[in-house]
């Protein structure tokens, strides 16, 4: 696999999407500093993952977005994407198949950061988990930047051992152990919370069985329930049914009476539709009229408009004419001018050449004399900057050697710090008690255990108080609905009461208009104010029939006038007044003597009507009843001495008493069940509030117990802390000493090189004297050439001058000699064209003539004709207005048929109102049943055909008393019996789960340390032999090599010893910065021997090198390419020899970065073949 390009975008300075193709395996950018050349390597290492703005040089990740420039804006968001060559599947899993691997990141200014892998998004750790083992990630050896390489070697043992952990591939072992110990510990969190659950949950179902029992046997009677009253409701509904298809056939008969009206509706509307088909057809004649009126009298404007046309014709050529005259003297005055410009640029052009030729040959005569001085002034250059070169030579190495005894003077500094540092630790180790004593924590600990048994104990009992409270309130819950239910159906019954009784009322408000008129509308009605004895309703309602809806007036006398003016519609009044009855009839009472009120309304209304409790009895009286008299019994038969009247059905006006007394009871019923209602709601609401109280105690419980099981795993993290912190001290103390002893020997031998370096910097100073003595001679020299040169170079230029106006003075005048010919000869043929036209405008004004004669005539036929279109038009609109009066009376007749409609429907719909009353009860019984999940048919096929709702309702009763001898219930019992027996089941296998992945996760602990420690021991001793191969050939000898700080290979730190030819350091600080560089690019390189990484990145590295050094480093690299990809920014010429492409960053824009990519090999080849 290899890095194929990259892409970037709004990425710091590269704010123009910019791809960095990288073609071969040696690719090298080259550019000034500050031109944004790092920013390719940051790129990267963003991409790869880096979430540290200070990794990318900057504090917030908005800093890696273009922030604008001096000309340019800030741009919204960053995108940078890397394209992997995975060809050779190196990339395993699920990318194997991915011949090219795209990883993109974006993010903008709001903070918001999105990864892509192969277009598709993912998280960061996706990201990261694909490159885990290949060497490449945000911090890993595979990218070096500005100041790693001296960060690399004096880094800690600790961060050192990262690099070799990434080359052996146990990064994402690290990552898999570290996962797996947070599973572990999820694991017993889980483990432990489960146990008490079980324990809680196995006392609960012994309770929750014995209630389910009982709920069970609750459950068998409510459904026997529940079918017996769906019977008792099919009964009622086929009672009801019964009655409403009765009704059905009167409304029926009414329908047929109504259709009748209609259609003598529709013979008046059909009348009415003839005549206005004859209207539109006069309306047609009329428009045509008005048609042909008004195209006569536009023929008549536009004979008006030719009249006027022609006369503007005649004007408009004689102006034409004029003006064309003027064109012609115009152009002809432009010719003559442009023939005298031309004849004077001929000479002035015929003078100007013969100039421009001397003024070339002396212009190539100073161009000589200016190559031949500038190639001296070239040879004293080349000899002055190889003088310059020798003293920056001596220069440089003055200052490599300034430089070692600053560096040994800061190591000396160093060490003799670090001496007191290490003495001041010995002294604060050896001082260092532990800060708690441990006999302590432990009875500390044991306290917090009871504490904790406690507190769970207490928990359980909060929670068995809950299943209580919670069982009592479902049972209440029950019984609120069951009186809900019955309140609704209370309430339907009395809106149904109240319908018919407002239907009954309305039957008698045809009167309604006269009545208000006369201030008569809100008199009582006669059934509003009757109380009759239980039983005698339907007598009453018998006799009284229409007049129950009778007026109560205090006096009708008043109104005596009045009456003529009543027109239509059903009037009834009555006023209070005794009226002489006569004797009873035998022993019978009298019917008016059955009201409790009213009584002095109704009497005359019943006076000489007795009561009979029977029709047998009553019928017996008949022979002596006189005229004037009759009987009535309680069932309604009304008798007299020679007639009798029986009125069954359920007329409008009947039944008004016996429901006002069943509307008053089921009023009763409500304001009962309202009562029971409300203290259902009140024990309801209490039961809640307790429920929300012992919630809130076991939260608190639970708190309190969360807390001090807190408390106990700090003391046992305190213990443990402890125990660790006295065993730490003691290896502490021991390392100290043998520090302090290594510090004392190194600081000896830093002071001794400090002397040396100083008498080698005396002889370099008289050195460094010679040569500047030598660039100073050589510089005067060149400064002479310099003078010379300028004084040619200017003369040379002003021969350029004088033969450059020379040359444009001739192209001036040859373009306006052009251009001045062109102009004649279109000139010339304008005033051809011009001639041309004047005469055609001329033959034409005088073949035109006036044509007003022949229009004057054609204008006074037109007029003719239009007057008598208008006769014409006039007479059509009379024929329309005779038709409009026509319509207006067939209108009017049809408005009378539509009121007779009108009446008969509003009669239709009164008998309608009657019959949906009942139906509605049926369908309302009907839609109760279909809402408990029963049809009527159904249960009336089940049903004997002598079945009567009575008895039935004794059934339900007898039933009742079944269900209320079982005393309260927990309904929800059973189901939460068995939902907590198969959780108790499913428990109990999370618990032994959780115990198999528990020892199974320990097992994958174990393992991956044993994995880990052998892949760290091995990848150790092959990079440390690779870097004691790769290391003299840097150096040209010396050696170096790796050591373990520790002996446990899973967190042992790794140090690196080095020591170049003829020096025996003790430690890798006291080498100077460019050892230290070669020494860092010598380990990177030996982990890339042992685990190449698919590309590496170089910043500057050989920064600190010199040309010998450089040039090991650079045949190192090319050796090394063969198998790794090596991108690397570089400012030596040496490491750009070498580069099979170069990637040229400029920044020609102040703020902005471009790229110009050069292919070296390809340019090579090309010369070659050239």
């Amino acid at each position: 696999m290899r890095l194929k390009c990259i892409k970037l975008a709004g990425f710091k300075s590269f704010v123009d999407p910019t791809t960095v193709n990288l073609p071969g395996n040696l690719c090298a950018v080259v550019g000034p500093n500050g031109c944004g050349k790092s920013n390719i390597i940051d790129a990267v290492r963003w991409v790869m993952g880096e979430i540290s703005a200070k990794h990318l040089r900057g504090e917030s990740m908005a800093d890696v977005i273009f922030s604008g420039s001096g000309t340019r804006k800030p741009v919204a968001q960053a995108t940078i994407e890397l394209i992997f060559d995975n060809s050779a599947g190196t990339l395993g899993g699920e990318y194997a198949a991915y011949a090219e691997i795209s990883v993109k990141r974006r993010v903008s200014r709001d903070g918001q950061s999105a990864y892509f892998l192969n277009g598709s998004r993912c998280r960061r750790r996706d990201v990261t988990d694909v490159f885990l083992g290949t060497g490449l990630g945000p911090r890993s050896y595979a990218i070096i930047e500005q100041g790693m390489i001296s960060g690399l070697i004096e880094s800690r043992p600790e961060d050192l051992r990262v690099y070799i952990e990434e080359a052996a591939g146990i990064s994402k072992y690290k990552e898999r152990r570290k996962d797996t110990e947070t599973r572990i510990r999820h694991t017993r969190e889980n483990l432990e919370r489960l146990t008490d659950i079980r324990d809680e949950m196995g006392r609960q179902l012994d309770r929750l069985e014995r209630q389910a029992a009982a709920a069970e046997k609750y459950r068998v009677l409510k459904a026997e329930e529940r079918q017996l009253n769906a019977q008792h409701l099919a009964l009622n509904w086929r009672d009801y049914d019964a009655d409403a298809r009765g009704r059905e056939a009167v409304i029926a008969e009414q329908a047929t009476a109504l259709e009748a009206l209609i259609a003598e509706r529709h013979g008046a509307e059909a009348a009415l539709e003839r005549l206005r088909a004859d209207h539109a057809g006069a309306n047609e004649v009329l428009n045509d009229a008005q048609q042909q009126f008004y195209a006569i009298g536009a023929e008549v404007s536009a004979v008006e408009q030719k009249i006027q046309h022609g006369k503007e014709q005649i004007r408009r050529l004689r102006a034409d004419l004029e003006q064309v005259e003027r064109n012609l003297v115009e152009s002809r005055q432009h010719l003559e001018n442009d023939t005298l410009r031309n004849t004077a640029w001929s000479a002035e052009l015929a003078e100007v050449t013969p100039a421009r030729e001397a003024a070339q040959r002396q212009s190539a005569a100073a161009a000589a004399e200016l190559q031949e001085d500038e190639r001296l002034l070239h040879d004293v250059q080349q000899r002055w900057e190889v003088a310059q070169r020798e003293s920056a030579d001596a220069q440089r190495r003055m200052d490599q050697t300034q430089a070692r005894i600053q560096h040994l003077d800061s190591a000396t500094t160093r060490t003799a710090d670090r001496l007191r540092r290490l003495r001041a630790e010995l002294a604060e180790v050896n001082a260092a008690l532990p800060s708690a004593d441990l006999e302590v924590l432990g009875r500390q600990l044991a306290e917090q255990e009871r504490a904790n048994a406690v507190q769970q104990e207490e928990r359980v009992q909060i929670s068995s108080a809950i299943a209580a409270t919670r069982a009592q309130q479902v049972e209440i819950a029950t019984t609120l609905n069951a009186e809900r239910k019955q309140l609704q159906e209370l309430q339907g019954r009395r809106a149904g009461l109240v319908t018919l009784l407002d239907a009954a009322r309305a039957k008698g408000e045809g009167a309604g208009a006269w009545l208000k008129a006369r201030g008569l509308e809100k008199l009582p009605r006669l059934a509003d104010g009757l109380d009759v004895e239980p039983g005698w309703e339907l007598a009453v309602e018998t006799v009284l029939g229409t007049d129950l809806q009778a007026l109560c007036a205090g006096a009708i006398e008043p109104l005596r006038g009045e009456f003529a003016s009543f027109a239509r519609g059903h009037l009834s009044l009555v006023e209070a007044g005794a009226v002489q009855a006569a004797a009873p009839a035998g022993k019978l009472p009298r019917l008016v003597d059955k009201l409790r009120d009213a009584r002095p309304l109704a009497e005359p209304l019943l006076v000489n009507i007795y009561a009979a409790d029977d029709f047998e009895s009553g019928w017996a009286q008949r022979a002596g009843l006189h005229a004037g008299e009759s009987i009535i019994s309680r069932d309604g038969i009304w008798f007299g001495a020679n007639w009798l009247r029986l009125i069954r059905g359920d007329d409008l006006a009947g039944g008004v008493l016996i429901r006002k007394r069943e509307l008053a009871a089921v009023e009763q019923q409500i304001l009962a069940a309202d009562a029971r209602i409300a203290v259902a709601a009140e024990q309801h609401s209490a039961a809640e509030t307790a429920l929300r109280d012992l919630e809130v105690r076991r939260g608190a419980t639970e708190q309190q117990l969360a807390r001090t099981q807190r408390e106990y795993a700090d003391l046992r993290a305190k213990q443990s802390a402890e125990q660790a912190r006295s065993k730490q001290l003691d290896e502490r103390n021991q390392r100290v000493l043998r520090e302090l002893g290594e510090a004392e020997a190194l600081l000896a031998k830093e002071v001794a090189e400090v002397g040396d370096a100083r008498r080698d910097l005396q002889g370099l100073l008289d050195q460094m004297q010679a040569a500047n003595s030598a660039v100073d001679a050589i510089a005067a020299e060149r400064n002479r050439r310099r003078e010379a040169v300028a004084a040619v170079r200017s003369a040379a230029q002003h021969q350029r001058d004088a033969l450059h106006q020379l040359d444009l003075r001739e192209r001036s005048l040859t373009a306006q000699l052009g251009s001045v010919r062109e102009g004649l000869e279109r000139i010339r043929a304008q005033v051809d064209r011009l001639t041309e036209r004047r005469d055609g405008l001329a033959l034409e004004l005088a073949g035109s003539e006036d044509p007003a004669a022949l229009l004057q005539q054609q204008l006074q036929d037109k007029l003719a004709a239009r007057l008598a279109a208008e006769t014409t038009l006039a007479t059509a609109r009379a024929a329309v207005e005779r038709l409009d009066a026509a319509l207006r009376t067939e209108e009017a007749r049809r408005v009378t048929a539509e009121r007779q409609v009108q009446a008969q429907r509003e009669r239709l719909e009164q008998l309608r109102l009657a019959g949906r009353e009942v139906r509605i009860r049926a369908d309302g019984i009907a839609e109760q049943l279909q809402s408990q999940g029963f049809t009527v048919a159904a249960l009336l096929a089940d049903l004997p055909d002598a079945a009567a709702a009575p008895n039935w309702q004794e059934q339900l009763d007898a039933l009742d008393r079944r269900i209320q001898r079982l005393g309260p219930i927990n309904l929800a019992a059973v189901d939460e019996f068995r939902q907590q027996s198969e959780r108790k089941v499913y428990l109990d296998a999370q618990d032994a789960e959780l115990r198999d992945a528990l020892e199974t996760l320990e097992s994958a602990i174990r393992k991956i340390d044993r994995e880990t420690r052998a892949r760290f021991r091995e990848t150790f001793d092959r990079i440390n032999s690779s870097l004691q191969e790769l290391f003299p050939k840097l150096f040209g000898g010396g050696q170096a090599g790796l050591e373990l700080t520790g002996d446990d290979l899973l967190d042992t730190g790794v140090t690196i010893m080095a020591q170049p030819p003829g020096k025996r350091n003790a430690t890798i600080h006291l080498l100077s910065g460019g050892e230290k560089a070669l020494t860092a690019i010598a380990l990177v390189f030996s982990i890339f021997q042992l685990n190449p990484a698919p590309f590496c990145m170089l910043d500057e590295v050989d920064a600190p090198l010199d040309d010998i050094n450089a040039e090991r480093y650079a045949n190192l690299v090319r050796e090394m390419s063969e198998k790794v990809q090596f991108i690397y920014i570089t400012h030596n010429k040496i490491s750009m020899e070498i580069a099979g492409q170069l990637l040229g960053v400029t920044m020609h824009e102040p703020g902005v970065s471009r790229l110009v990519a050069v292919d070296v090999d390809e340019a090579v080849r090309l010369a070659e073949a050239g």
